[in-house]
């Protein structure tokens, strides 16, 4: 069962330098998303057109900020705690959460969001 009220950072530190196994895992437990859909996802909505996304062919944009170690981060979008949560929300609506980001809503479901942050949450 997910628990996003604990902060992923936390969960991340007491895995230590695990594998991609482990962060695939600990990802899915922490999201209830998969990993491979987010991929999938990431590729259907076009992410990497404006992002830098590792793992994910032709994800090389220089509009939005790369996306690596995203999963360690503190912070979402330089305003909301990194929780599963919460990059679900930005990811879903990001004017919803400030009107002046330049990152569009491209109407991605909540079960991709899911599985996107899913995938995000693996990039440490």
């Amino acid at each position: 069962m997910r628990n996003s009220s604990v902060p992923l950072v936390l969960l991340l530190l007491c895995l230590g330098c695990g594998s991609r196994r482990e962060a695939q895992h600990t990802a899915q437990v922490t999201t209830g998303g998969d990993a491979r859909r987010g991929a999938a996802a990431i590729g259907k909505y076009g992410c990497g057109s404006c992002h830098v996304i590792p793992g994910i062919s032709g994800a090389v944009g220089k509009v939005g900020p790369p996306l690596t170690g995203i999963g360690d981060r503190v912070y979402l979008a330089g305003e909301l705690q990194n929780t599963p949560d919460n990059m679900m929300r930005w990811i879903r609506n990001p004017q919803g959460i400030n009107p002046k980001t330049l990152m569009p809503n491209v109407g991605v479901t909540e079960n991709d969001a899911r599985d996107i942050a899913g995938y995000l949450y693996t990039l440490r």
